[in-house]
This record gives structure tokens, sequence and C-alpha cells, in this order.
């Protein structure tokens, strides 16, 4: 049931997108119908193959302010622009949002990771920004341009835990579209699609950032904390985390883990 801090119910876009796709955008419809999140989706098909991002999507977009996005396939060759890139574009998501950190339960070489990457979103190498380091001083803040942001938030996401458990989303002025962080093209292959292995995880704590942008804190906290515990235990692992679950099965526990 809605908190104090809580707003009123919202419609989202939801694009279920290719390969593993539907099955982690399905994961995150049934935890969100099981903690009764205001939350209802509006979906639409979109495929990589398309030549442009179908106008009805960008005008749902437009209109509910906030779209939830599996992975689209990025064509290789021929001209075909990518549909990711033409979102952006089209929406003005200027900024693409990628948050690594630790996970208890999941062990990795480097602890205390908590590192948020910003990068630009929709310019390239050439859109006039400098930097300069100064010798001696320590610096929090990074500032980098397209592609170099988009490699520090993959080795972040690498050194954190893996780009399966890394959530993120591309912002602009008025406009929000959550997805993977790193990574976030990712559409798995033919056989994890068959076997329906597909890792959640990174996409259910995506909608964790989407809940709280759309000011459903209780929400938020509630799928995270879910989340982080099913991690903690360590007994429902897809394969790219050591495990052998299915997508279905992550989805229970979560479900089972909420409060």
């Amino acid at each position: 049931m809605p908190r104090p801090g809580d707003g009123a119910p919202r419609r989202v876009t939801l694009i279920p997108g290719d390969g593993i796709g539907p099955l982690v955008t399905g994961a995150v419809q049934q935890v969100m119908e099981a903690m009764h999140a205001p939350v209802y989706f509006e979906a639409y098909e979109v495929h990589g193959d398309m030549t442009t991002v179908p106008a009805e999507v960008i005008e749902s977009i437009r209109r509910n302010k906030v779209c939830l996005k599996g992975g689209l396939r990025t064509p290789v060759g021929g001209g075909v622009s990518s549909l990711n890139v033409q979102l952006r574009r089209e929406l003005d998501l200027y900024a693409s949002l990628v948050h690594c950190f630790n996970l208890q339960g999941l062990p990795t070489r480097h602890e205390k990771v908590d590192i948020v990457v910003i990068r630009e979103n929709t310019e390239g190498e050439y859109s006039g920004l400098e930097h300069e380091v100064v010798p001696g001083v320590v610096e929090s803040l990074k500032v980098t341009p397209n592609l170099y942001g988009n490699l520090v938030a993959n080795t972040a996401a690498g050194i954190a835990g893996g780009t399966g458990v890394m959530p993120g989303g591309n912002v602009g002025q008025d406009h929000a579209v959550f997805e993977q962080g790193a990574s976030a093209g990712n559409v798995g292959n033919e056989k994890i699609v068959e076997q329906k292995k597909a890792n959640p995880v990174a996409l259910l704590l995506s909608s964790a950032m989407m809940l709280r942008h759309l000011q459903f804190p209780s929400f938020a906290d509630r799928l995270e904390t879910a989340v982080k515990r099913v991690i903690a235990e360590g007994k429902y692992r897809t394969k790219d985390l050591g495990g052998s679950s299915t997508t279905q099965e992550v989805v229970d526990v979560v479900i089972a883990k909420l409060d």
C-alpha cells in the first residue's frame, strides 16, 4: 500500500525489446503487481531491426514522461541507425546514469565500491568540453565524453559485480528511460532465451530507481531491499552470477522477500 511520500498512480511506457528483454521486463511486471505498486504499463513492440522508433512510442513516452525498456538489438553495418540512439536524441535524454555498487553476498575482488557514472548521451567526442587534471588533487568527479564514459561504466560494473546487477537510466529535462545500467543494449543469446535464465536483477534495481523518480520511495525501498536479500542469501542466482536459477525462480523468491 502507498505510504507517506508516495505520489499518485502513474502510467509508464514499456518497451520489452529483443532477446531477453521480454523475460526481464516481464519479471519487473510480476514484482510490481505483487507489491501493488501504483504503476500502470503501456506496452509497445519495438525491435532493433526496425528502421525507426514508431511515432506512437515516442508520443507515449512524451505523454507519460517515463519509460522502462529492455535491450534493443543494435544492427551491425548496412547504415542502419541504432534505435537506442534514436530514442535518446528524439527525447533529448542527454545524461546516462549508471550506479555501480557492491551487493552483499556477491564476491568481488574490490570492496566498498559505490560509483555513479554520468556520461554525455546525445553528443559524440566533439561536444567542446575540456577537462584538465591538476597534479596533487584527488578527484571524486570525472568529466568524460560519451565514448570514455561508456568504457568507465562497463569497467566499474565489472569491478562491482557484473553488468547483470547494475541499474541505470537515461534522463533529460522532461523525460526518463530506465534500463539495465551497463551494457544496456544486452539482448543475451538464444540459449539463455530458450532456457529462460536471463538475469532480472539489473532491471529490477533500475525499476527501483524509476519508482524513486516517480515519487514512490516506499515501493522503491521494498523492491531494492527484496532484491538485495535474495543476492545476499545466494540460493537463487542466474548463471552469470554463478548459479543455475531461471528468471522465474529469481522472480518468485524476490516476491517472497517483499515486506
